[in-house]
């Protein structure tokens, strides 16, 4: 069983940057894939990236593809969301996720963070 708990979240000016982090604990972190996505007021999980257990590939959704990097840290047993050029269309709850496998889907991901909020304003 894995527990991830996500860090960083806030309010930024559109522009601006955050650092999500997500820390697990509970299980072999190197072993799974992880990825992120997002949910907005009124709208459906969205995946946004995923990186696989090594850290050598990585997947973006088009939305965020050039302004937002995923990164692990499998020593540290965290993954992180460094998201820059931040958009008002980015506000939504951001939640870390672990599978076995790289996957884009929501419902291949086994274990789930509570999410942190990020706001972005115009």
């Amino acid at each position: 069983q894995v527990q991830l708990v996500e860090s960083g979240g806030g309010l930024v000016q559109a522009g601006g940057s955050l650092r999500l982090s997500c820390a697990a604990s509970g299980g072999t972190f190197s072993s799974y894939a992880m990825g992120w996505f997002r949910q907005a007021p009124g709208k459906e999980r969205e995946f946004v990236a995923a990186i696989s257990w090594s850290g050598h590939s990585t997947y973006y959704a088009d939305s965020v593809k050039g302004r937002f990097t995923i990164s692990r840290d499998n020593a540290r047993n965290t993954v992180n969301l460094q998201m820059n050029s931040l958009k008002p269309e980015d506000t939504a709850v951001y939640y870390c996720a672990a599978s076995s496998v790289i996957r884009r889907k929501f419902s291949d991901y086994d274990y789930w963070g509570q999410g942190t909020q990020v706001t972005v304003s115009s």
